[in-house]
């Protein structure tokens, strides 16, 4: 009897081996399932790289891709550039997804830091409100008109300015006159009918119109192979409809901080600043989401060109940004990237937080005017400040220098 006891108790500890081998195991499979799906999900498809196609992410376990042979290709833009593509794998061995892969020339960029001028004139003009002219009418709503729209004919006429708007209404008087306009990228058509105004004795269509805006922002890289520069790292938008506004052409002119407001919880701080000179330092080409973008005919700065980090090479820690607060003098300080997301819209791909003692003392972290400072790590440029966070000024949002320098 005691030995098929023995013999009993020996089988039921290996049983429990056994079944406890199972559930760790079936835990570990169910774990890298889990975590192999949620890199699939926050993980981005295409990467650039500048040396044999591999590629190391910045993740909490090691992610990878390996593709040898990859072509190099040029840095010329107006070449076709096919992607190549490769495994993303966990560990180096369990494979996450296909991603895409295409290997460049890295370019070499001048930071920036230096405050801009940005003079734009809109392509067409934009409306920005409606008002009645009389008894209540307003015939640019009565037209289907709204707010956030860009007018770019009226009869065939192309207008570019209020003055425009009010010689063709004036001229037309009450004869319908065939509005063209755009409205979330969508080309429409419509017919506006002015009224009369007693009180301003002239017909009016009850809306009004901007073709114009000017700020200050901070220049982020000039590309001295071929004298474009890139700026602000998020777009210039109204600020009656927070469209982003659309451009026909538009200027770069010098500018000299005068004044820093600085920034407190829920008051966001502000770099003052005048235009000087008489003549454009450039020219802007576009405003998209990702910034502000054009020509310049000198480096922005006399920092020496440094090399663009992909977005992979981009690693939570130290790193510094360059910003001006006084006259046109840029000074590099020190700060801290606590979060890289890939998957964050363009603008917010970093969270960083300022940590130089001289900054946080003058401005108290980042202000509006400082859009565009460029953001150092490891001697490459890897993207610029574009937001702060208005209850915290100390901390804001990055974009990958990368997105920027695609645009």
């Amino acid at each position: 009897m005691p030995e098929n006891n023995t013999a009993k108790k020996d089988k039921s500890i290996v049983k429990k081996i056994i079944s406890k081998s199972i559930a760790c195991t079936a835990l570990i499979l169910f774990n890298l399932w889990a975590l192999v799906g949620y890199y699939n999900m926050s993980l981005p498809d295409d990467y650039y790289t500048s040396k044999n196609g591999n590629i190391y992410l910045n993740t909490a376990f090691e992610v990878s891709a390996t593709q040898e042979g990859v072509a190099l290709v040029s840095s010329n833009r107006d070449e076709k550039i096919t992607p190549t593509t490769a495994t993303l794998k966990l560990f180096g061995t369990i494979p996450i997804k296909e991603v895409n892969i295409t290997q460049v020339d890295r370019p070499v960029l001048i930071p920036g830091g230096t405050p801009f001028g940005i003079k734009l004139l809109m392509d067409g003009v934009m409306v920005i409100g409606m008002g009645n002219v009389q008894s209540g009418e307003c015939p640019a709503q009565d037209a289907g008109i709204q707010k956030g729209d860009i007018i770019l004919t009226l009869n065939q006429t192309p207008v570019d300015s209020n003055s425009d708007i009010k010689e063709i209404i004036q001229t037309q008087g009450d004869k319908p006159i065939v509005v063209d306009l755009m409205r979330d990228n969508t080309p429409k058509q419509c017919l506006l009918i002015s009224s009369y105004s007693e009180t301003e004795n002239c017909y009016q269509a009850g809306m009004w119109v901007r073709d114009s805006s000017a700020g200050i922002g901070t220049v982020t890289f000039y590309d001295p192979s071929t004298t474009k520069f890139g700026g602000l790292g998020h777009p210039i938008c109204d600020t009656d409809t927070g469209e982003i506004v659309p451009i026909s052409s538009g200027e770069v002119v010098d500018v000299e901080i005068t004044n820093v407001n600085k920034g407190l919880s829920g008051s966001p701080g502000e770099l003052c600043g005048i235009f000087i000179g008489s003549k454009p330092a450039g020219y802007v080409t576009e405003n998209n989401e990702c910034g502000i973008f054009g020509e310049m005919k000198k480096p922005p700065s006399e920092f020496a060109p440094i090399p663009m980090a992909f977005k992979q090479e981009i690693k939570e820690g130290k790193c510094e940004i360059i910003c001006t607060i006084e006259k046109d003098n840029p000074q590099k300080y020190d700060a801290v990237i606590e979060r890289v997301d890939y998957t964050a819209e363009d603008t917010k791909n970093m969270v960083i937080r300022i940590t130089d003692p001289d900054l946080l003392n003058i401005t108290g972290g980042i202000v509006q005017g400082m859009s565009g400072s460029p953001i150092i790590q490891n001697n490459m440029i890897v993207g610029a400040v574009t937001h702060v966070f208005v209850n915290n000024p100390a901390k804001g949002y990055g974009i990958f220098i990368e997105n920027m320098y695609n645009k």
